[in-house]
């Protein structure tokens, strides 16, 4: 049964009617990674997997929820104190207190909701989710919100009830998505410029390592002050310097010999990652994919060598992608594990992917997921 009559049954038994159906997408970033809390670019798209909910107001003032992913069913009312225990509720519950801490109109509504985005890939499920309700209950209560402020209140409900201090870039794409269009935003200003997407005889493949290094949260932290005091150094000769991104190659040269070799070369690789984004959108543009593969090879090498968030597993995906022809690939998300992201000519991708199962289940003892991809529209009522 496909997921939207699924859906639909479930309410009807539930709620004894129809919902009206909303959805909204994972994402994946196609470059610009560890560019976000460093001003710079990240360039997302929304794809064909995400969150579908059926939802209908109840004149009360409770939310009565049920996920169909985890056979489970809360009620919680709408008031500060009125939190749920199950965390994938307080997403819901998160969601509909931002739109009330921002003057939206939010009453009590009956729900069931269900996904395909892949747990724990790195596509952003829960973004998914938060914008899924969000969109929905902006448009059944006529609350007016504009879509940027949609996604901030995706955002604000990880920081303020999912204990997540996420940037907006994942909301943002889930928000924004359209179909064969990545999103370029600037994450300093919020300016974004859509780009076409549509790479003709290409996959998208995303190959999932199923490993999480336990590193990434302690070495996330650590990243981001070594982006600080470089940046902070290269300020003292150019005060406008706000973030890295802001920082010409040349300037971070300049004080080399003022900062530790490890900040030198994390700075090097987020500036090095701004441009990349930029020369990905003028191979967009002129419809040159392999261009756009060469990059994403230089941003893993970056990743890996010189800001050091990779792992063996990723790193012998990356090289075995190179050893096939693929186009692209590189880590994609934060690193210690998660996917790589590989763009892959038609004719080149069974025989890649059969290779990368086999030689990685022979190396590790696990086989890879394998996830493709379609870059599809954001949040929507269905």
């Amino acid at each position: 049964m496909e997921m939207k009559e699924k859906i639909q049954e479930k309410f009807r038994t539930l709620f004894g009617q129809d919902g009206d159906l909303f959805a909204s997408a994972g994402r994946i970033n196609l470059i610009g990674e560890h560019t976000d809390y460093n001003g710079g670019y990240v360039f997302p798209g929304a794809i064909d997997k995400g969150i579908m909910a059926a939802i209908k107001a109840n004149d009360t003032d409770k939310v009565r929820a049920f996920s169909i992913d985890y056979d489970e069913y809360v009620e919680f009312g709408l008031n500060e104190e009125d939190k749920p225990a199950q965390s994938w509720a307080s997403y819901i519950f998160g969601v509909c207190r931002e739109t009330l801490k921002r003057g939206g109109k939010v009453g009590g509504f009956d729900t069931v909701f269900a996904g395909d985005v892949p747990l724990g890939a790195g596509l952003s499920s829960s973004a998914a989710l938060e914008s899924t309700f969000a969109f929905a209950i902006n448009y059944i209560f006529a609350g007016g919100i504009d879509k940027f402020e949609l996604a901030k209140i995706g955002q604000s409900t990880e920081h303020n009830y999912c204990g997540v201090k996420c940037g907006i870039m994942d909301q943002f794409a889930s928000i924004f998505g359209q179909k064969g269009k990545l999103i370029r935003l600037n994450c300093k200003t919020l300016e974004y410029k859509y780009f076409p997407f549509n790479p003709e005889g290409y996959k998208l493949v995303l190959i999932d390592s199923c490993v999480k290094h336990e590193l990434a949260s302690s070495a996330y932290n650590k990243r981001r002050a070594s982006c600080e005091n470089a940046a902070a150094a290269i300020r003292k000769n150019h005060p406008e310097v706000e973030f890295l991104s802001d920082a010409k190659r040349v300037w971070l040269d300049e004080v080399r010999d003022e900062i530790p070799e490890e900040d030198f070369l994390r700075a090097e690789y987020v500036i090095g990652e701004v441009q990349r984004v930029l020369d990905v959108c003028d191979a967009l543009e002129r419809g040159d994919y392999e261009t756009v593969g060469e990059m994403m090879y230089q941003t893993h090498f970056g990743l890996s060598k010189l800001y050091e968030v990779s792992c063996e597993e990723l790193d012998f995906l990356n090289k075995l992608a190179r050893k096939y022809d693929v186009t692209g690939s590189r880590v994609m998300g934060g690193g210690f594990g998660g996917c790589t992201i590989n763009l892959v000519k038609d004719e080149l991708y069974d025989k890649f992917i059969a290779a990368a199962k086999e030689q990685f289940e022979a190396k590790f003892g696990h086989a890879p997921k394998v996830y493709d991809v379609v870059i599809s529209d954001g949040a929507r009522r269905l």
